[in-house]
């Protein structure tokens, strides 16, 4: 069974059921270690005093929050259960949102919300209304120290949580400069239109993967048996002049690119 990310109940209205949190994706990366550059030994992480000029261990350590250049107020983890909000055990739905009303700029984390034990059926029935109504939930939930607010969607198998951004976490500042106004005439639509419609394809995210890692294992691999480096090639992009000409040859170079279709009259001849 999945480690449990955060357990507590699911309230909703006067009814509440208990459930589990388990994460639904992490990033999947090659970690390095450090090494000591002569004699390539690990090298071992040391919590160090500064006031005394010594190395601490853990078991010494406390956290604190600096108030003020160098005065701190020292918190337990204790004190912090203690003021932990009702959200670090029940999850409370606040309202019902429309699928389209939450920008996905909002998103951070996601995790499948499954039930537990008598929660089943409770579970059942509020899954199957929020498909058929086709709302999802906004509810606020409290771990990994902090409170978060929430969106649960229904999906065909089971509910899926994802943890949002609050508004004065959005950069909103970082966004300017990107609404621009062009001049463009109807042929550049047209074309652009057409590469778009040569492009659609349904949505198979197991055909992406991820290029660098593959690049670094196989540079891992090639020194390890004393290889020598495959580099990769980079492409030179120049910029573009001719917005009308540049589509032109996207729009070869997609269909150059696709697999021809057989015909019906071809297929039937053949057979």
């Amino acid at each position: 069974m999945p480690a449990t990310v955060w357990k507590g109940n699911l309230s909703f209205g006067l009814v509440s059921f208990p459930v589990r949190l388990f994460t639904a994706a992490r990033p999947e990366t090659i970690r390095f270690h450090m090494l000591h550059k002569k004699d390539l030994s690990r090298i071992k992480e040391v919590w160090y005093c500064a006031e005394e000029n010594q190395p601490v261990e853990r078991a010494d350590l406390v956290k604190g929050y600096e108030y003020s250049k160098g005065e701190y107020v020292v918190v337990q983890a204790e004190e912090l259960k203690k003021i932990a909000p009702p959200t670090a055990s029940t999850m409370d739905i606040l309202q019902f949102v429309r699928d389209d009303e939450v920008d996905p700029i909002f998103l951070e984390s996601s995790y499948y919300l499954a039930p537990e034990g008598a929660g089943s059926k409770p579970y059942a029935l509020l899954l199957k209304a929020m498909t058929d109504t086709k709302y999802y939930a906004v509810a606020k939930v409290s771990m990994h120290g902090r409170e978060h607010i929430v969106v649960i969607r229904p999906t065909a198998d089971g509910m899926v949580l994802h943890t949002l951004y609050y508004v004065n976490e959005v950069h909103k500042a970082n966004a300017a400069g990107r609404k621009v106004e062009g001049e463009f005439n109807a042929k550049e639509m047209q074309l652009a239109k057409s590469l778009i419609s040569s492009l659609a394809s349904p949505f198979k995210p197991e055909v992406y993967h991820d290029q660098y890692r593959e690049n670094v294992e196989r540079l891992i691999e090639q020194k390890e048996k004393g290889q020598k480096i495959t580099a990769v090639k980079q492409p030179k992009v120049a910029p573009v002049v001719d917005i009308l000409a540049a589509l032109q040859r996207s729009l070869k170079e997609t269909a150059k690119a696709s697999p021809k279709k057989t015909s019906k009259k071809r297929t039937r001849a053949a057979a």
